[in-house]
């Protein structure tokens, strides 16, 4: 089930958005904390983003930034503010589409499902060339997308980054040193406690797949990806 997180401080539209989609079989998720929302979109890993522009604390180009930042998830924005400028803005900060107020569901869904089919679906552009598949687990490097048999989650940018190393040298020990020199630029310095953060949440990710215990840590060489799901199925 395609997941849809909305954010929207206007409490009569998101239930009206949330209600109308779930009639479509989305699972919808809305804002919680307008001061987390970076933080809810990764802990949910939506397959796309509805967003408003006129938030509380930072408006919606701000969150958009921040969701490009890990994810390139769809964004369309929905809001009253219907300027060529807003337009633009929207579409320079990362969004992919954009809805004025008041709108038609019918035009809403619409989108959407035209955008799930380009991302995700039969319309999805240079599908071949963006997967590396191994052994049936695939990776999306279009979507930050990580697969396996009937199962799928959405990476960030660094999830995605370390599966794609791990999975283009399977069975193959990966040193600390080439990935915090060759995954992280000067600009971006990352120590070795995130690092480890990062291979953590690798491993979870793999674990919601249902693939236990396919990333090893070597102690004083790197980490290995062994081919567990191909031998246990």
């Amino acid at each position: 089930m395609r997941r849809i997180y909305i954010v929207e401080d206007d409490p009569k539209i998101r239930d009206i958005l949330t209600d109308y989609l779930q009639k479509y079989d989305y699972d919808i998720a809305s804002v919680n904390d307008f001061d987390q929302i970076q933080e809810e979109f990764q802990d949910y890993q939506p397959h796309l983003v509805l967003l408003d522009i006129n938030l509380p604390r930072f408006d919606g180009f701000y969150w958009c930034r921040k969701i490009r930042a890990v994810s390139n998830c769809p964004i369309i924005f929905i809001s009253a503010r219907d300027s060529g400028m807003d337009q633009v803005m929207a579409i320079e900060n990362g969004a992919d589409d954009y809805i004025t107020k008041p709108f038609q569901l019918e035009v809403v869904l619409a989108k959407i499902k035209s955008l799930m089919r380009r991302v995700y679906g039969e319309y999805r552009t240079d599908k071949n060339s963006q997967v590396i598949d191994v052994s049936g687990l695939q990776l999306d490097n279009s979507t930050f997308t990580l697969s396996f048999q009937d199962k799928q989650c959405l990476l960030t940018k660094k999830e995605c980054l370390l599966a794609k190393a791990f999975l283009t040298q399977v069975e193959k020990i990966v040193s600390r040193e080439y990935l915090l020199e060759r995954l992280w630029d000067d600009q971006d310095f990352v120590d070795d406690n995130t690092l480890s953060v990062n291979i953590t949440r690798v491993r979870k990710k793999l674990a919601d797949l249902g693939i236990e215990g396919a990333l090893k840590t070597i102690r004083g060489a790197g980490y290995k990806l062994e081919k567990v799901w191909e031998r246990s199925s």
